[in-house]
């Protein structure tokens, strides 16, 4: 049986490979130092008894409103929104193609309802890397704005917003608390 938690000090990390070094080398050196130390994101782990077959890192941030994609502006007020920054989701190779990106992908969605009721959240924004915007845009993301200075070594990510009303919809929360 598969646990999404927090991660945990003494969780083993060494073992984790997603395929992406930089992903893997966040995961295992500066996951928990963020989180333990600095408090600048909260790490969660899919779990299957001791093994770590997942993380996402999660962080409270703020988007300017002119940064938004134009059909989720009008609605919204002109000053900096709140938001539930998905900062990194990976998946160890063992695990790969069998649904847990999008498991992780709803926790961080109920994370940010929750958000939206306790605190004000405007939504979820993620930096996708590119081999993951397509995963993104299934579940309705859209793109935040065109990404300039990318090159072929190392390409940009793609900004990408979801609104708390999309995600309530997508739940089957409603749309007001109460």
């Amino acid at each position: 049986m598969i646990e999404i938690r927090a991660l945990r000090e003494h969780d083993n990390r060494a073992s984790f490979r997603s395929g992406d070094p930089d992903l893997d080398r966040f995961f295992q050196q500066f996951a928990g130092q963020n989180q333990f130390r600095h408090h600048l994101g909260v790490t969660y782990v899919a779990v299957d008894d001791q093994d770590t077959l997942g993380f996402v890192t999660v962080a409270a941030a703020h988007v300017e409103i002119d940064e938004l994609p134009a059909a989720v502006r009008r609605k919204l007020p002109h000053y900096p929104l709140p938001v539930l920054r998905l900062a990194r989701l990976a998946i160890d190779q063992s695990a790969q193609g069998q649904g847990l990106g999008l498991q992780l992908l709803r926790f961080v969605l109920r994370l940010a309802l929750q958000m939206a009721g306790d605190y004000g959240c405007a939504g979820v924004i993620v930096d996708a890397k590119p081999d993951a915007v397509a995963f993104y845009a299934k579940y309705g993301f859209l793109a935040v704005q065109p990404v300039e200075g990318g090159s072929d070594a190392r390409p940009a990510p793609t900004p990408m917003f979801l609104s708390i009303r999309a995600i309530r919809a997508a739940m089957g929360a409603p749309l007001k608390k109460r």
